[in-house]
């Protein structure tokens, strides 16, 4: 059996003010091309369809187009679970009527659990919906006053599910978690990731699953696999923050065999604009060609830059940021600090020649100098007094 495992979407997602509908739908075409292309018997969405509960019309429209395009034109079964970003309600509404066309979502846990049951040549693969749920609402729904982080609710779930878990088929569970090789903290792997937990108790241990022959997952950015190769992360289809500029993104080609017995390969999706860090001195970046990447942009420039926005966006229309790279924090500084200690009459042309247009005369210098020299004094004995 052939599956495609994807997660993270994020409909509507807004990065520094910008929609990224487009660059959505532009993957996700691609995405639906090779399911066109390569006949998968599933696909799996493993949380997080919107990035909001109440997404904009644009990440509504794009998701009924996809689903749509998937399920009735090309005939193939999407499994998906709510995220933490998704409204449960939302994604359940019309659930029956979508489950008759072949979509299945799951957007609460429920305590009388059903698997949706598949099968190829081999027998039946039973496919067990666990969506995002906060520890509180599993605590409610199982009855289990015992539930109180993610931990225990990812424990109650799986050991309500093996009650009933056949053993004659292959088991294949789709969730929204963090999980860790042993309920261990880390470090999430994007900016974007929402926390699931104030307080350090969203993670989950990974041993929970191991009655599943494929663990199909959501919520962490980057594509990998926790304690063994059968439980993984597919990551998100696209970059939603710079701090995945290295990320490679994509979905990941899961095959089964009769056994049971997982292999998973990775195939990578091309982002209409690249996001990514470029760094220079201005003088250098505006001599680049024009790129519409989205760019996050480092200015090595000690001098104050008037407008650099501005100038940045006459070659990178889409930059998304722009700083001034920090040459103090190898010592401990702030970048404000390391502009303290600068050099007076350094800060004084360079903002004069950005103003205007030309460099400070002689005699301004020393116009300058003598306010400077004046200012000082004051304040020098302004210090003595108060010590006085």
């Amino acid at each position: 059996m052939k599956i495609f495992h994807t997660a993270d979407w994020h409909l509507g997602k807004l990065v520094q003010g910008v929609y990224m509908t487009e660059e959505q739908r532009h993957v996700l075409e691609q995405f639906v091309a090779a399911i066109e292309e390569q006949r998968p018997d599933a696909v799996i969405i493993a949380g997080d369809l919107y990035d909001r509960a109440v997404p904009p019309t644009e990440a509504v429209n794009l998701l009924d187009e996809v689903l749509a395009k998937i399920v009735l034109e090309l005939e193939t079964p999407v499994f998906a679970v709510a995220g933490n970003h998704d409204s449960p309600g939302r994604l359940n509404f019309g659930s029956r009527v979508m489950k008759m066309n072949g979509i299945h979502i799951a957007g609460h846990v429920q305590k009388e659990h059903e698997p949706i049951v598949m099968a190829d040549e081999f027998g039946e693969v039973h496919i067990h919906l666990i969506p995002y749920a906060d520890p509180s609402q599993v605590r409610y729904a199982l009855g289990n006053p015992d539930i109180r982080s993610h931990n225990d609710a990812a424990e109650a779930i799986v050991e309500n599910i093996k009650q009933k878990l056949n053993p004659e088929a292959r088991h294949i569970a789709v969730g929204h978690a963090f999980v860790t090789p042993h309920g261990e903290q880390q470090e999430n792997t994007s900016d974007s990731e929402r926390p699931l937990s104030i307080g350090g108790a969203e993670h989950v241990e990974a041993g929970h699953f191991a009655d599943f022959h494929y663990t199909a997952l959501g919520h962490l950015h980057q594509a990998h696999h926790v304690l063994n190769e059968t439980i993984r992360y597919s990551g998100s289809p696209l970059k939603y923050s710079i701090s995945e500029e290295r990320h490679q993104k994509g979905f990941l080609i899961v095959e089964m065999d009769g056994s049971g017995n997982v292999s998973a390969q990775k195939q990578l999706l091309a982002p209409k604009r690249d996001m990514r860090t470029v760094e220079g001195f201005m003088e250098d970046i505006l001599r680049h060609e024009l790129n519409e990447d989205y760019v996050f942009v480092k200015l090595l420039d000690e001098t104050p830059i008037l407008y650099p926005m501005e100038k940045i966006r006459s070659v990178y229309p889409n930059a998304m940021h722009v700083e001034r790279k920090s040459f103090g924090q190898a010592s401990g500084k702030s970048p404000a600090e390391s502009r303290r200690n600068m050099d007076p009459m350094v800060l004084f042309n360079a903002f004069y020649e950005e103003v205007k247009g030309e460099k400070a005369t002689e005699e301004t210098e020393t116009v300058f100098k003598e306010v400077l020299q004046e200012f000082l004094r004051e304040e020098s004995d302004e210090k003595e007094g108060v010590k006085q």
